[in-house]
This record gives structure tokens, C-alpha cells and sequence, in this order.
């Protein structure tokens, strides 16, 4: 899964349309592609844990090509079905941004609630709670790194960055499609363990695991590791 996410990031500066731009969005990527490995092997997630991690690094690879703001999602909607996404809604602004902070919420409460009950110990409850506090206060950091890192910038270049696009609310817009996304992942993943039958009172606490992927390969973890009780479970 890493190879693929770290290809498609080398291919996506092919005949990139905003190269000059385009290193701010990757410098989050070359940190995960770099700490992914260490993470996996110390803490492996469960396979739906990882899907929803590596769907939103492509979505993430995709989006930073056109530096989010330039995304044609209109000219990929013309060629498929002969409108576009802008006419049909009445946008007046580009907002795979918005879809991208939307997605962040939704694919990263489950990833996080995996690590607050399996390795932090939180109760299962509590989790929920946890997880979703978590990703409302990553999405406000974020919105903090990017006005920060924009100051810093060339106008030109802070205004390509942070996208904005003359909306002056932008970033709280960005922070409520995120809670939307991660209250819509929250209420499925709690219905999903509501669901659940025929699991022992006691292992409750533990998501369940019908396999493990991780992003690098656990071959060789002892016994009593976390990779190794993972593989049991």
C-alpha cells in the first residue's frame, strides 16, 4: 500500500499544471511516506483502519496536483455526463477542498478510534468520544499551520496555498465540512458495533480483526508484540 500511495505521488508531478506551487501540498505526504513504515510495524491497524488511511492519501496525492483550488472535477463531469458539478449545484467556487476536508472526517475516525481502544487503552465508550475530538482539533490545527505558513508566503504563492478562493470564512467552512464528515463516520461506526453479534463481553473493547494489513510488513514480530497479538486476534 505504501509503494502504491509513494508512486502515485511520484506520478502526479508528471506534467504537473502547478509545480512551482505543488511542494507546499506535498510536504505532509514526504512525512508519512517517511514515518509510515516505523508507525505500521509498532502500531498495525486493522485492514479497514488502513484502507481508510491510504484512501485519503490518494485523495490528498490527487487534490495537491492542482494545488486543491484547480481541481477540473467540472471537466471530468462534462466528459462523463455532459453537465458540470458547477452548474448543476450553483457553485461559485471550486470545493474539492471542502470535499477533501469532508473525506478527512470521515476516513480518519475510524483509524483513530483503533488506536485509542487498542493501544491507549481508552474504553470503548470514551473512544468515540476521543476520536472525534481528535480529528475537529487536527482539522483546527491544520487551519492554523496553513495561516501561519501563509504569512510566511509571497502573496501569490499564500493565496495558491491556502485557497481561500475570496472566501473570507474559508476556514471555518473547511472545519464544519470536517466535523460533518467525522459525525457521519461516528454514527456508522457506532452502529456497525451495534450490530456485531455473538462477541464475548470481554474482547468488546478490542475492533475486530479478521485480518491485518499493515503499510510495512510485520514478518518476524515476537509473539507478544503488538503486530504478533494482532495477528491472533
Amino acid at each position: 500500500m505504501l509503494c502504491v500511495i509513494a508512486a502515485t505521488t511520484a506520478l502526479s508531478w508528471i506534467h504537473a499544471p502547478y509545480p512551482d506551487q505543488m511542494y507546499l501540498q506535498h510536504i505532509p505526504t514526504v512525512v508519512v511516506l517517511i514515518a509510515s513504515p516505523i508507525v505500521a510495524r509498532r502500531f498495525p491497524l486493522t485492514n479497514a483502519a488502513v484502507t481508510c488511511l491510504a484512501a485519503f492519501l490518494l485523495l490528498h496525492v490527487l487534490a495537491a496536483r492542482y494545488i486543491y483550488s484547480y481541481v477540473p472535477y467540472d471537466q471530468w463531469a462534462q466528459r462523463l455526463f455532459g453537465d458540470t458539478i458547477t452548474a448543476l449545484f450553483g457553485f461559485r467556487r471550486n470545493h474539492f477542498d471542502r470535499f477533501v476536508h469532508f473525506a478527512f472526517g470521515v476516513l480518519w475516525i475510524r483509524p483513530t478510534w483503533e488506536v485509542c481502544v487498542r493501544y491507549l487503552r481508552v474504553p470503548r465508550r470514551v473512544a468515540y468520544y476521543t476520536a472525534f475530538e481528535f480529528v475537529l482539533a487536527f482539522s483546527m490545527l491544520y487551519e492554523l499551520v496553513e495561516w501561519g505558513l501563509s504569512m510566511a508566503l509571497a502573496p501569490q504563492d499564500a493565496d495558491a496555498y491556502n485557497g481561500q478562493q475570496g472566501d473570507m470564512w474559508d476556514a471555518q467552512k473547511d472545519m464544519m465540512a470536517a466535523l460533518l464528515g467525522a459525525t457521519l463516520a461516528l454514527i456508522g461506526l457506532f452502529v456497525a458495533r451495534l450490530r456485531r453479534v455473538g462477541v464475548p463481553p470481554n474482547n468488546r473493547l478490542d475492533p475486530p480483526v479478521e485480518s491485518v494489513t499493515v503499510l510495512a510488513t510485520n514478518a518476524g514480530a515476537a509473539p507478544d508484540s503488538p503486530a504478533g497479538q494482532l495477528g491472533r486476534s
